[in-house]
């Protein structure tokens, strides 16, 4: 049994509260993936066999076109799972893929070891539908942002829900530029040109990764100005 993997489910919110053993079982199944920035974890077509869990580092999941380009739809964040809901389905295979944006450390869950809690553990398996329904609403949200709302309104919405409720502060992206335009669903040259329009309108500093913002109600103006 691999302790780490053990460590780690314990503070993982979607395994917090199964028992001991259950946690002991489903770090006995688990496989470690220490993989580096790049590294595909799975491709679209790829056989669906089990899901992940994010330990640390960042993971893209991405849609790529017949020309070879990809739309990033979603950024996974350390203490996430993903690759749950194709596993419910049974022998189906992957619609998307899954790549490493930084180097990276991954548990492997096989759906045997995960439906077996889930038959004893009715709590287990509401945790799970909650994890899935979130990540159905907040693509629904992706869905209506990008059918309804400007380029300019992606990006201030991005901006403002990074710096939180706070008046002011620096916003440091998690990963590069282009990623954060293919997940807003905007070119690398749309987003630099909003973001320019952002510097000009509302006193923002760009620096490489870190945007400062020192006004909170600037930035925001702009959404009700568009």
């Amino acid at each position: 049994m691999d302790l780490s993997a053990l460590d780690f489910l314990r503070h993982i919110p979607l395994f917090a509260h199964c028992t001991d053993e259950e946690r002991v079982e489903l770090a006995a199944a688990a496989r470690e993936l220490r993989v580096a920035k790049g590294t595909p974890l799975f491709r679209r077509g790829d056989p669906c066999e089990g899901m992940h869990v994010l330990v640390y580092g960042r993971v893209s999941i991405v849609v790529a076109s017949k020309n070879g380009t990809e739309k990033v739809v979603e950024l996974i964040q350390p203490g996430q799972s993903f690759g749950e809901a194709i596993m419910f389905l049974g022998g189906e295979r992957y619609p998307v893929g899954a790549q490493t944006v930084e180097d990276a450390l991954v548990l492997f869950l096989p759906a045997n070891a995960i439906f077996a809690v889930l038959d004893r553990d009715p709590r287990f398996a509401r945790r799970m539908l909650a994890g899935l329904s979130m990540r159905l609403h907040g693509l629904l949200r992706d869905v209506e942002s990008y059918t309804l709302e400007s380029a300019s309104d992606r990006v201030v919405t991005y901006l403002l829900q990074q710096l939180g409720e706070t008046t002011s502060g620096t916003v440091t992206l998690p990963v590069n530029k282009q990623l954060i335009a293919s997940r807003l669903n905007l070119t690398p040259e749309t987003f630099s040109r909003v973001l320019q329009r952002i510097v000009e309108q509302c006193d923002v500093v760009v620096s490489g990764r870190e945007i400062r913002i020192s006004d909170r109600s600037r930035l925001a103006e702009l959404l009700k100005s568009a």
